[in-house]
């Protein structure tokens, strides 16, 4: 089976730290929660940093063996190799270094690192402890054995409901501001990052202050955060005179790029390039000639926020942003099929508002809120 995209979900733990030590590593479809292959093994004398290391090492290959051809999420609940494989922490350990350096080899180009709590990253402890405790680890949950073989995934009924549960910690709150009208909203074309970045409208700067009207009577905003395009910045410094906050640019908030159909409307790329227009709306993998695919812009929009997630723990955050990246965001904590996307209707300078909460589930509390109307 050829699979377009999977989650590899690593661990390591030490019993001693330096003791005895094992990995635990799995490579896993997100579409089915199917987890396609699995490995742990002990380390013999190790820390715990080594052991991580070593299950990413091992998720990395499976992913290699088993879906050669698909882009990959790592999750982990280690943070710091979470944050040294992307690139925002040194890696200064000697004995960590080359081990670093085989991942990076092994992680395709455009590899998403996402930390997780550990309770999220429980499949991956078990087959680490039941490497050290001797218990034998099927190639895959499916053929039998003691301990990893009963971890299962809970339900998609079973996430959302635990998000009903008393949090400890207030969640991060994203209120994500479509921009204001453009000219080319009017006329209903492609607007890509790729293309002529128009300006706001008059109807446009006109939803971008009763967007901002609306924002400061709700208060409470931490942070403001736009998207590099015009039609946002221009949103983003009416909101930002209302709630006295300076914006902060953010590359991974642009529109996805519609490459050689931007400019145009949906009736003339239907006439120009009928074969192209009808594999985009077959699969959300397939890109328009010279653009970016949306599974590829729900992985710089997932970045993004994680990004979020990290520097804004707890704080409410407006995001000036495009329609398809607000999509992808619904669409993800809806657990929906990414043709969702296809059938969601957003209206120039809304709101939709999603919390995280630091368990990782997330709640949609509003969407397409029309703050005129509010």
């Amino acid at each position: 089976m050829s699979y377009q995209h999977v989650i590899v979900e690593a661990d390591g733990g030490s019993r001693g730290n330096p003791g005895p030590a094992a990995y635990g590593a799995l490579v896993r479809d997100p579409a089915t929660g199917e987890v396609i292959a699995q490995d742990g093994k002990t380390l013999g004398i190790a820390t715990n940093n080594v052991a991580e290391y070593s299950g990413l090492i091992a998720g990395l290959q499976l992913a290699a063996e088993y879906a050669p051809d698909a882009s990959i999420e790592v999750r982990m609940d280690s943070k710091l190799v979470v944050e040294q494989m992307a690139g925002r922490w040194k890696i200064k350990h000697p004995d960590l270094q080359p081990l670093a350096i085989k991942a990076q080899g092994l992680a395709p180009f455009g590899t998403e690192w996402t930390w997780v709590p550990r309770a999220q990253n429980s499949a991956a402890d078990a087959l680490a402890n039941n490497a050290l405790d001797g218990v034998p680890i099927p190639l895959k949950p499916e053929a039998g054995g003691p301990g990893p073989a009963a971890v299962k995934e809970p339900s998609d009924l079973q996430k959302a409901l635990q998000g009903w549960g008393a949090q400890a910690e207030p969640p991060t709150q994203l209120i994500f501001l479509r921009h204001g009208e453009t000219p080319h909203t009017v006329e209903k074309r492609f607007s890509g990052s790729g293309g002529d970045d128009p300006a706001l409208s008059d109807t446009g700067r006109a939803q971008a202050q009763a967007a901002a009207e609306y924002l400061s009577r709700i208060g409470g905003v931490d942070a403001l955060v736009t998207s590099p395009m015009v039609r946002a910045r221009q949103t983003a410094e009416a909101v930002a005179g209302k709630l006295g906050l300076e914006p902060v640019v953010d590359d991974g908030w642009v529109e996805c790029s519609f490459g050689d159909w931007d400019g145009h409307t949906f009736a003339e790329v239907q006439e120009k390039w009928p074969d192209a227009m009808n594999a985009w709306l077959g699969s959300t993998t397939v890109a328009p000639p010279g653009g970016e695919s949306f599974d590829a812009c729900a992985r710089r929009a997932r970045s993004a926020r994680d990004g979020l997630l990290t520097r804004y723990p707890g704080k409410t955050v407006v995001v000036v942003t495009h329609v398809t990246p607000i999509k992808l965001m619904v669409r993800s904590v809806l657990q929906a099929p990414m043709a969702s996307v296809f059938r969601m209707e957003l209206r120039p300078a809304t709101i939709t508002e999603i919390h995280w909460y630091a368990d990782g589930l997330a709640s949609l509390r509003s969407f397409n809120v029309e703050p005129s109307l509010v």
